[in-house]
């Protein structure tokens, strides 16, 4: 009987598996593909709207990407102080829109091609740091950070992209000292990658460590590494004569701002373990995969230290601030959030472990660029970024991804038997988890989408104008409506007009105006997890929405409040 399930095993193996093994690039791709191409209809989320409206004002001023003014906040500001990131995404949304069209189907198709880039540019790194490149692959698009940063058309997943493969041509350069082609490649991939998203700059004192370590000496590679740093600063003076302030100091000027704000409400230590739990959840094979990683007597000893800081958070032992214990949080659902929160953390821990004993025991240039990868990640979210949240954290999903598969590099590579199909169930939990976590925040951003249709189906054969409140997608589909953004301090109400107010959005303030209620709407989020929500403690944009990165329970109803102004 064992024989005939062994057979049994190798014949499954062999019909799931076995032209994977031979097609492992095309496998990873319909992956992707399978993954992402059911979010291509969703609606604009977040910050979406900002990077559109920008690729917007390029296709009629190429040169001048922010030279218009925009209410984000709570008044009109010039869009060159509003966004905190580089250009080149919205250039590359520009490119889409102008050639397929501005809909959601178009431009979220056109960033198919940046997820490819993160998902092959890691099996492109992995095959020099590990026997298993398609598994850290597939570990890598298999997390909820990934797929859910992947169905937004941000800046995020095409700035990882660039990441990996710059880090991949240095590394080839680095192999052949006669051949300046690939350093010089790389070059201008980490300048692309900056100006993509301001975290490429890390790369290059990455690099730089891991090529001293590497040569151990100066070379003239050292050269390729100030060609960045160059065109950066010839970008500073651009933006600096356009704008009269440099985009990337600006960026950095306002994060330390936006940080003393956040410290009042949350201590760097609440930072650090909020942002631990953050990388556990986004980044699951780090969990999922736990039993193939770690003894039992290590697990017992992950399990015990999560106890240990769950309990800390639970019952205040660490300061972490009050954002946490206001009378309006997670009340109604403290216990599940906490049951969630000890899985995060695990997962968390699992992370360090993984990076600390990768380095310990291999102790050479590729395990030091994971550690200082994966540090460095962590250390720019919770303690640089303006908040902690899944997206600053995102270039932590490839290391960690690599530094599973070489932890299982340990094992001999499996061909025959049950372990082969074992070592994939991980995966499938992570991205059955995953999928569904993307799924919510469709929901989440559909909704606002159908809010913004149902407001001005009610209001469209209504004499007065329609103001609104709140940001990200609602305010890009309720401007295509024409209804205007609200501004604190500049009444531009008349009576009769309309005034809509979501409740689970950004920037919200009293109003001046003299109202009265019209109608209360609640719109329905099909789905039982959620990424953005005050009363389950789930925060992906925004640590402030809660601890969480993503929440598992009754998805509350989005609730709007539409109210008529009576006097100015």
């Amino acid at each position: 009987m064992p024989v005939l399930l062994e057979g049994l095993a190798d014949r499954l193996y062999q019909a799931c598996f076995g032209w994977v093994s031979r097609w492992p690039q095309t496998a990873l791709l319909l992956l992707t593909l399978v993954c992402l191409l059911p979010f291509s209809g969703k609606a604009f989320h977040a910050d979406d709207t900002l990077f559109i409206r920008a690729a917007q004002q390029i296709t009629k001023h190429p040169l001048d990407p922010y030279g218009f003014r925009i209410v984000w906040y709570e008044y009109e500001k010039p869009m060159s102080r509003v966004t905190q990131n580089p250009p080149l995404a919205s250039y590359y949304l520009a490119l889409v829109g102008a050639v397929a069209g501005w809909s959601e189907r178009a431009l979220h198709l056109g960033f198919l091609l940046p997820a490819l880039g993160v998902v092959l540019g890691t099996y492109r790194l992995a095959l020099r740091l590990t026997q298993r490149p398609l598994l850290a692959a597939a570990a890598t698009a298999l997390t909820p950070g990934f797929l859910v940063s992947a169905t937004n058309v941000m800046c995020d997943v095409m700035m990882l992209g660039f990441f990996l493969l710059a880090t991949v041509f240095w590394m080839d350069g680095l192999d052949e000292p006669g051949n300046s082609v690939n350093l010089a490649v790389s070059s201008l991939l980490i300048t692309v990658c900056a100006l993509t998203k301001y975290f490429g700059i890390a790369l290059i004192p990455l690099l730089l460590v891991y090529s001293l370590v590497r040569k151990r000496r100066l070379g003239g590679w050292i050269g390729f590494l100030l060609i960045p740093i160059v065109l950066l600063g010839a970008y500073e003076l651009w933006s600096r004569g356009l704008y009269g302030h440099g985009l990337l100091s600006y960026g950095l000027y306002y994060t330390r701002g936006v940080r003393r704000q956040e410290r009042e409400i949350l201590t760097p230590l609440g930072h650090a373990v909020v942002g631990l739990a953050f990388a556990g959840g986004c980044t699951l094979p780090a969990l999922t995969f736990v039993p193939w990683l770690w003894s039992r007597r290590q697990a017992l000893v992950g399990g015990a230290l999560t106890s240990l800081l769950g309990l800390s958070f639970f019952n205040g032992w660490i300061d972490v601030g009050k954002c946490y214990v206001s009378d309006n949080w997670v009340l109604n659902h403290w216990e599940w959030v906490n049951i969630q929160l000890l899985f995060c953390f695990a997962g968390g821990i699992s992370i360090l472990a993984l990076t600390i004993t990768d380095f310990w025991k291999k102790r050479d240039a590729a395990s030091l660029l994971l550690l200082l990868w994966s540090a460095g990640t962590f250390y720019f979210a919770v303690a640089v970024n303006w908040t902690v949240n899944v997206r600053s954290l995102l270039p932590l999903i490839p290391a960690v991804a690599i530094l599973i598969a070489r932890r299982l590099d340990r094992f001999p590579q499996p061909r025959t038997g049950w372990r082969p199909l074992a070592w994939t169930v991980p995966l499938i939990m992570s991205g059955a988890v995953s999928l569904w976590v993307a799924s919510g925040d469709a929901a989440l951003a559909n909704s606002a989408r159908q809010a913004a249709f149902y407001f001005h189906q009610q209001t469209r054969n209504e004499p007065g104008a329609v103001e609104f409140q709140g940001h990200w997608g609602f305010q890009y589909y309720m401007e295509s409506f024409g209804a205007r953004p609200l501004e604190q301090g500049v009444i531009a109400s008349n009576p009769g007009d309309f005034i809509v107010v979501p409740v689970n959005n950004t920037n919200l303030f009293t109003l001046a105006q003299k109202t009265v209620l019209v109608k209360t709407v609640d719109f329905e989020v099909p789905s039982r997890v959620t990424t953005m929500s005050t009363d389950l403690g789930a925060g992906f944009y925004s640590l402030v929405w809660g601890p969480l990165p993503f929440a598992i329970g009754p998805v509350p109803n989005e609730r709007y409040y539409m109210v008529r102004v009576v006097r100015r």
